[in-house]
């Protein structure tokens, strides 16, 4: 397997990320070792909290919940995904499987950190990551907050809005990064921002990983993460920590999921669930600190 390494001096002096990278190497179904990047903040024996983001996007994306979290006393872990950030990119999109996503993301979490009673938090594919994880591993995590994602079988329509997300990016000639991360926000971002999302590809080379991400989201029953996901289900309809959901108002990619996550997941009962107001898709850019006093009134909770 062929990967690209983005070099690390298009990550100097980036706006608003003074934070140190820390680095792994994950396997996942015969992909061979890759190195994986994550933010290790706070406390070591804080309270864990696991910030999972989704595409095209880096772990730059909770630039404004990091510092916050870990001056609250948690332990903050946010890993860039194999393909993004400062992790390790295979160069062709075969490479990038649903199964080898949750792989990586599971080598890192529970083989290379060890880590016990998580708060996952989780938007856009950090979620069809994460809540994967849950299913599969309860007994790891003590609680979850939910923001624009779900964790889609195959068997349902994945609604208009996404399949036109996923017909476009799978037939624009140039993978336009901070544009797309402009588009699902409400908020205006920053050149010195919108810098910081493009940061890791530095030609179109390098956007295997997400340009593949929408075509693997499952759509038919039998589309092999499909299948994975209905046994995940199992698991993750019996989790009982805390479950959150907080979905922003003006996301059409993800509207009604958390209807569902409400209605099946254990955990959801008598939770505070809340739709944010003037949010659209990345949650963490227009609701960052809503987002953090929720995140620690569910780790609160789940201490309990």
């Amino acid at each position: 397997m062929n990967a690209l390494r983005t070099p690390d001096e298009r990550f100097d002096g980036l706006e608003g990320w003074p934070f140190r990278p820390h680095y792994a190497d994950v396997e996942a179904e015969g992909s061979g070792p890759l190195r994986m990047a994550y933010v290790d903040e706070g406390p070591a024996d804080g309270p864990v909290v696991v910030l999972l983001h989704g595409e095209p996007s880096w772990s730059y994306l909770y630039r404004h919940m990091i510092g916050p979290l870990a001056a609250a006393g948690l332990r903050v872990i946010a890993p860039d995904l194999v393909g993004f950030g400062r992790s390790d990119k295979p160069a062709g999109r075969e490479d990038y499987t649903y199964a080898r996503h949750v792989g990586w993301v599971q080598d890192l979490l529970f083989g290379t950190l060890d880590l016990q009673r998580v708060l996952l938090f989780g938007q856009d594919w950090g979620g069809l990551v994460g809540l994967r994880l849950v299913g599969l591993e309860p007994d790891r995590f003590a609680a979850v907050v939910a923001s624009n994602t779900f964790l889609p079988t195959g068997e349902r329509p994945l609604g208009a809005a996404f399949e036109a997300w996923r017909s476009y990016s799978q037939t624009v000639d140039a993978f336009p990064v901070a544009n797309i991360l402009q588009g699902a926000t409400t908020r205006e971002l920053s050149p010195g921002e919108l810098a910081g999302y493009e940061a890791p590809f530095p030609d179109e080379s390098y956007k295997a990983g997400a340009r593949q991400f929408p075509a693997l989201v499952p759509d038919r029953p039998d589309d092999p993460g499909g299948v994975a996901n209905r046994a995940a289900w199992e698991g993750l309809r019996t989790f009982d920590g805390p479950f959150v959901c907080a979905f922003g108002d003006s996301d059409p990619i993800t509207r009604g999921a958390d209807r569902v996550l409400i209605a099946q997941v254990a955990g959801a009962d008598d939770q505070p669930h809340e739709t944010l107001p003037d949010t659209a898709h990345f949650s963490q850019e227009d609701a960052a600190s809503r987002l953090v006093e929720i995140v620690l009134a569910t780790r609160q909770r789940a201490d309990a």
